[in-house]
C-alpha cells in the first residue's frame, strides 16, 4: 500500500479514451458527446485513439482540432493511416504546456492481424515547472505485433531515455489483457495505475455498455504516486464509445 500523499502536492489529472472515431454504441457520428466525457471528467491532458481527420465517413471534420478547440486545450496529432488528405490516428490534448519530442510507426508482423498501422507520439508538458514525459500508444490486435511493439517502445527509440531521468506516463489502448506477456512486460518496468492506488479495485473499460475486461492503461514510474482512478461507467460514456475512459490523478513524488 502506498504512503499518504502530501495535501498540497503537485498532481497531473491524466486521461486516456478510445474515443471510436466518435462513433458512439448507438451508431451515431457525434464528436460533441465525446467532448462532453472530456470535459465532465477535466483532466489535465487526455490521451485520444482512434480519431479522424478530414475523412469522408466522418463528414471531413478534423476530429482532433475540434476537439481541442471545444475544450480550449492544444494539440499533438500522429496520424497511423494516410489517404490522400483522409486520416486516422492518435492524439494528446492538453492544458498544459507541452511540447512534442517524437511521433512515429510501430513495428508490424505477419499475422492476418495485424492490418492496421499503429504508432505512438512522446510528449513532454510542464508540470509546475517541472518536464514530465507523456507517451500515447494503441497497439495491434496480433500478439506477435504487440509484443514487437512493446519491444520497440521500450528501447532507446521512445522511452528508455526518460524512463529514468523523468516522471514519465505511459497510456492509451493496448488490445492486451492485465497477466499477458505484453502487460507483464511493461510491468517490469513501470507500475499499473489500477494497481497501485489506495482507494480502487481494478476496473473493466471494454466493452462500454458491459464492460468486462481492461484494455485501456494508465502506466506510470517512481517518480509518480497515484493518488486516485476513475472510471466513469454511466449513460454518457456507455453511449459515447465503444470504450469508457480511464483517469488517475498523479502526485509527483518529490525529486531527489
Amino acid at each position: 500500500m502506498n504512503e499518504a500523499v502530501p495535501v498540497q502536492a503537485r498532481c497531473l489529472r491524466v486521461m486516456t479514451y478510445n474515443v471510436h472515431g466518435c462513433v458512439g454504441t448507438d451508431g451515431f457520428l457525434d464528436e460533441s458527446r465525446i467532448a462532453a466525457v472530456i470535459a465532465a471528467a477535466a483532466p489535465d491532458v487526455v490521451a485520444l485513439q482512434e480519431l479522424d481527420v478530414e475523412r469522408r465517413r466522418s463528414r471531413g471534420v478534423h476530429q482532433v482540432r475540434h476537439l481541442a478547440n471545444s475544450l480550449k486545450m492544444e494539440y499533438h496529432f500522429h496520424p497511423t493511416l494516410h489517404h490522400l488528405s483522409e486520416q486516422y490516428g492518435d492524439a494528446v490534448l492538453s492544458r498544459l504546456p507541452m511540447t512534442l519530442l517524437r511521433q512515429g510507426m510501430l513495428p508490424t508482423s505477419s499475422s492476418r492481424l495485424a492490418f492496421e498501422p499503429r504508432g505512438a507520439l512522446l510528449v513532454e508538458l510542464e508540470v509546475e515547472g517541472r518536464p514530465v514525459h507523456l507517451l500515447n500508444t494503441h497497439l495491434g490486435l496480433s500478439w506477435s505485433e504487440r509484443l514487437a511493439q512493446v519491444t520497440a517502445l521500450l528501447g532507446p527509440d521512445w522511452m528508455k531515455g526518460s524512463l529514468n531521468t523523468h516522471p514519465f506516463v505511459l497510456c492509451g489502448d493496448l488490445n492486451a489483457l492485465p497477466g499477458s506477456l505484453v502487460y507483464r512486460t511493461l510491468t517490469r518496468q513501470l507500475k499499473d495505475v489500477q494497481r497501485w492506488t489506495l482507494r480502487s479495485w481494478p476496473r473493466s473499460t471494454f466493452p462500454s455498455r458491459w464492460p468486462v475486461t481492461r484494455l485501456d492503461y494508465i502506466f506510470m514510474n517512481r517518480h509518480f504516486t497515484a493518488r486516485k482512478v476513475e472510471v466513469p461507467n454511466n449513460r454518457q460514456t456507455q453511449v459515447a464509445s465503444d470504450h469508457l475512459p480511464l483517469i488517475a490523478d498523479l502526485v509527483l513524488n518529490s525529486e531527489a
